[in-house]
């Protein structure tokens, strides 16, 4: 499972900036920054704009045009008070007003009531807020709710279709793939989205597929007997 990065940009505070190969760069030279958030495209450069930064979150030097400067540092600036963004979520639009700091995980269970997305972590490590960002399974958690723009989301709640389970899902049940359930959903993200990539996979691919996800209860055995089960059924 891939992460990408998120970043937040407060007056006066170290700004860590972790991008996708789960590195963290610590930036400092922002006492003058507005205070608010810097949006960029993350999926795309996992970065952001603002003044001192390069497209690849190396430190650039400044401009020599101080009006340069103050524009590039104000221009992409959201925040701090809410403001208004469009989520589409298992394929309906939904208008939510938040706070630039809230992430997609908070604004999936508050204001959306799909609370199937966990929040275990909250730092993108256990991989129980999975959802999908178009064909990507992502970290819910780690990504800020207005960097999501145009891109699909998908849930646990939008995977079935209507009342018939997701061959995932009936996978899941009929070989007990589930204890206490907190993890289920995201397993179930991961599992979906590794089948819709390739109908046949592999034990080797399905523990690849579950890695980052974090289960107490152990079930990693019955998650790895479904899959491929469900593997073997897809193949007749």
């Amino acid at each position: 499972m891939q992460l990408v990065g998120w970043l937040a940009v407060f007056r006066g505070l170290v700004i860590l900036h972790r991008v996708g190969d789960g590195t963290t760069r610590e930036i400092s030279d922002f006492e003058d920054a507005p205070m608010g958030v810097y949006t960029e495209d993350i999926f795309a450069t996992p970065c952001f704009r603002g003044r001192g930064h390069s497209q690849s979150g190396e430190l650039t030097l400044m401009k020599e045009d101080p009006q340069e400067n103050e524009k590039s540092a104000t221009a992409s600036v959201l925040g701090p008070g809410a403001v208004p963004i469009v989520l589409r979520v298992n394929g309906e639009a939904h208008t939510l007003l938040v706070e630039p700091r809230t992430t997609l995980a908070e604004a999936l269970r508050g204001p959306l009531g799909l609370t199937g997305t966990k929040i275990a972590c909250n730092q993108g490590a256990c991989s129980a807020c999975s959802v999908w960002l178009d064909d990507l399974v992502v970290a819910s958690c780690s990504i800020l709710a207005i960097e999501v723009g145009e891109r699909r989301v998908t849930t646990i709640e939008g995977l079935a279709a209507g009342e018939r389970l997701h061959p995932v899902q009936e996978a899941f049940i009929a070989h007990d793939a589930v204890q206490c359930g907190f993890c289920t959903p995201s397993m179930v993200m991961s599992c979906a989205n590794l089948l819709a990539g390739n109908p046949h996979p592999g034990e080797a691919e399905i523990r690849t597929a579950i890695s980052g996800h974090l289960c107490r209860c152990g079930t990693y055995p019955h998650v790895i007997r479904a899959m491929l089960a469900l593997a073997e059924a897809e193949g007749d």
